[in-house]
């Protein structure tokens, strides 16, 4: 394993440690409630539509350039239609000259040469101004096509995005709720910032997420590993003001803990605990609603706090995978999963 030289804010190493036990692990479960069927469900869910959501603005994208193309080459297809359509008109109101009447009218050979070169010369010209024409329409045609298919694919990616919504909720099987955890900031620097925009976690040339393993030692108490874009939403959280002890790597259980793309956010001071209340459950408040606002640019997969769960593809639903302890029910900490 490496350490990215990422350094942490001031506050890490002072973080305190959990004072109390995480619940037991639930039958066919985890400590953190639900099942491996579920987090793999909203995994898949989530990575689905963040992809397709990312195929979507792509295409949206291609779309606007080629309109803006399709414009250009249509101003440019009037331009030379018109071309064509004065040089047809002088034809028709001066006659062609033809080739061998002009050579025939020189009176001297000096004469009959200049006027070949000159019936060259409008000959070519002539049959440019046709050329660039033909090519002109043949681009634009060729635009509309492209036009076409990116209108396809826009609503290929919007089917796709719909249908990892549908298997989002049908997975969590609950009803949208009506409100959010309340994100009001109280102006405690220790409770953080929800309004800080975290740096954007590197992507591929093409917008997408590029592949990332377990691969860099875990700064936090947690022994083994995390993925860089993982440490990256770590340390934007720390940045941001979100100092409290932290645990992510996990080797047991189902879901990002184990691969390095999760980590758990104490929300009391004194770590791990019983229901946060009071300023403990601001400082959740304010960091579920930091990863939300930040989510495009931390690649995030989901929250969890407070028996509810952030999807990218539905926003805060009912957390069903509870099992009524603090910690499966998210109520002593903030659980993020990245892409």
């Amino acid at each position: 394993m490496f350490a990215l030289g990422v350094a942490l804010p001031a506050g890490v190493a002072s973080a305190a440690p959990p004072t109390g036990l995480r619940a037991a692990a639930a039958p066919d479960g985890d400590e953190e409630g639900g099942t491996p069927a579920l987090r793999a469900q909203l995994e898949a869910a989530s990575k689905g539509y963040l992809d397709a959501k990312r195929a979507l603005d792509s295409s949206v994208l291609r779309q606007q350039q080629l309109s803006i193309n399709l414009k250009t080459t249509e101003t440019e297809l009037t331009r030379r239609s018109g071309r064509v359509g004065e040089i047809a008109g002088v034809a028709y109101r001066t006659g062609r000259l033809g080739a061998l009447s002009a050579l025939l009218n020189s009176n001297t050979p000096e004469g009959f040469m200049d006027r070949a070169a000159v019936l060259d010369a409008v000959a070519a010209n002539e049959d440019q101004v046709l050329r660039d024409l033909l090519a002109a329409k043949d681009q634009a045609n060729r635009t509309r096509l492209a036009l076409d298919g990116e209108i396809r694919e826009q609503r290929k990616q919007v089917a796709v995005m719909a249908k990892r919504k549908d298997q989002a909720e049908r997975a969590l099987t609950v009803a949208t709720t009506t409100q959010p955890p309340t994100t009001a900031d109280s102006g405690d620097s220790d409770r953080g910032t929800s309004a800080a925009n975290a740096q954007a976690a590197p992507r591929n040339s093409d917008g997408s997420w590029p592949s990332e393993s377990c691969s860099i030692d875990d700064p936090t108490p947690a022994t083994g590993c995390v993925t860089p874009r993982t440490l990256h939403a770590l340390n934007q959280a720390k940045a941001a003001g979100f100092t409290r002890y932290v645990s992510c790597h996990r080797s047991g259980g189902s879901g990002e803990h184990p691969k390095g793309r999760a980590c758990d956010f104490a929300a009391q001071k004194t770590g791990f605990g019983g229901n946060a209340t009071g300023g403990d459950k601001t400082y959740g408040n304010n960091l579920a609603a930091y990863f939300i606002r930040n989510a495009d640019r931390l690649a995030v997969l989901y929250v969890i706090w407070y028996r509810q769960i952030w999807l990218p593809s539905s926003g805060w639903k009912s957390y069903s995978g509870a099992g009524g302890d603090p910690s499966s029910a998210h109520t002593n900490h903030v659980h993020l999963s990245v892409y």
